[in-house]
């Protein structure tokens, strides 16, 4: 059966009007990729940097500008029917909020959410909002991954023991080499930055050039999520929609040792490198038996005998790696699925989706088209799994035992005050 969205584009042209919230780094590629949509107009664009407003004001001279994303939901009203948020972390949830409150469809970048209960607030709100809804986890449309998917649904690999997801991408812990704490003196931010309004629902602090804005606000607790909150939807989704996850039952991570000793760095940075262990509850598809997945990013490798059943010459750098009972599945983003034994499979049936964009698969939903790929109600929770890593990431080495009913950590109420953030004065967002 396929799942139409029930929602049409309000322009009398038909085609669906559109904004971009966040025009610089990634999200010139994701404006590039909606411009690419035949039935897609960019009515209005938005950044708090005037470099990248300029830049994208040239490609499109008839966008309406803005640098405050809180003008462009007040001033558009009706003019529009989509937003795509493409900004650092800590306001995803904000700019979403008031936008689905508004009625408008939203595509939000991962991952989702800053904090596990932004998470929930935003499942619920769009679920009332019904409107359509879009994570920007762009490898869940590809081929590989739908196919990893289908193939898990019907347990090719038998009954699932393990999982090992990893993130150990070559050069990408110097986004996370800072040595903390924040500088103690800023300057003035340069006249082309809104630097109260990158901010935003962030703690006051001044400017200071190269470690925040553009990229390496990632690397700071206060804007960023992590590595494992950077990379984790990419590499969780397809495992999680093909295991049928729900909430884990437990958490514990082992940091990096500088990290962990050093008081200044883990007041203000994520660590480098981390091995975050879930378990998540017994399924038909783990034979009713609890499932253990484990996530090793940086300089933390998995394991060698995980690495040895791939039988490869070098193990991917990010994938997802789930054993069965009858054999083992290997997923490397941007790839198809490889099945090991490789003798014993080589028979098996495989499904052939086809590829699609992510981008256009969003904006089809929203013009009335089949539902998305990944919708809010289908990575709410994966999100919040993920996030939840993030919250033991700052306390290693305990065990966090959690109750997703009433969205509490009963052993450790420490833990439980980093479920959730307080939104700088003036901030505030109803539902948040």
């Amino acid at each position: 059966m396929v799942l139409r969205s029930g929602a049409h584009a309000a322009s009398p042209n038909g085609k669906l009007q559109h904004a971009c919230i966040g025009v610089g780094g990634m999200g010139w590629n994701d404006l590039n990729n909606f411009k690419s949509h035949p039935k897609v107009e960019i009515a209005a664009i938005c950044d708090v940097d005037r470099a990248h407003l300029d830049k994208a004001a040239a490609l499109l001279p008839n966008a309406r500008r803005y640098t405050d994303w809180r003008e462009l939901l007040a001033k558009e009203g009706d003019k529009v029917d989509s937003i795509n948020v493409t900004v650092p972390d800590h306001m995803h949830a904000p700019i979403t909020m008031m936008a689905l409150r508004a009625k408008k469809h939203v595509y939000c970048q991962k991952p989702f959410c800053h904090d596990v209960a932004e998470c929930r607030a935003l499942a619920k709100a769009a679920k009332a909002a019904r409107v359509v809804t879009q994570l920007g986890t762009q490898y869940a449309s590809s081929a590989g991954d739908r196919m990893t998917v289908q193939l898990l649904r019907r347990g090719v690999i038998g009954e699932a023991r393990r999982v090992i997801l990893c993130s150990n991408r070559t050069g990408a812990v110097e986004n996370y080499r800072l040595k903390g704490p924040r500088p103690a003196q800023g300057e003035p931010p340069p006249a082309s930055l809104a630097w109260d309004l990158w901010l935003g629902t962030a703690p006051e602090r001044p400017f200071a050039p190269g470690i925040y804005h553009p990229t390496k606000w990632r690397a700071w607790l206060d804007f960023g999520t992590g590595w494992s909150g950077d990379i984790g939807c990419h590499v969780f989704d397809a495992v999680w929609k093909g295991l049928g996850l729900a909430a884990p039952k437990s958490v514990i991570v082992e940091v990096q040792k500088s990290w962990e000793e050093s008081p200044e760095r883990r007041a203000d940075n994520w660590p480098q490198c981390q091995h975050i262990t879930w378990m998540f509850p017994g399924s038909k598809l783990t034979g009713g038996k609890e499932l253990t997945v484990e996530w090793f990013d940086g300089e933390m490798l998995p394991p060698a005998d995980v690495q040895k059943i791939a039988s490869l010459e070098k193990y991917p750098e990010e994938s997802a790696m789930v054993i069965g009972s009858e054999g083992a599945l290997l997923l490397q983003l941007g790839t198809g699925p490889l099945l090991f034994p490789r003798e014993k499979f080589k028979d098996v049936s495989r499904p052939k989706p086809s590829p699609r964009s992510h981008y256009h698969h969003f904006a089809d939903a929203c013009l009335g088209g089949e539902m998305t790929e990944s919708h809010f109600g289908q990575t709410g929770p994966m999100t919040e799994a993920i996030l939840l890593g993030t919250v033991a990431i700052r306390m290693p080495g305990k065990l966090l035992k959690w109750n997703a009913a009433t969205m509490e950590i009963p052993n450790a109420p420490e833990a439980d005050r980093l479920l959730r953030r307080n939104y700088r004065e003036g901030w505030k967002v109803q539902g948040l």
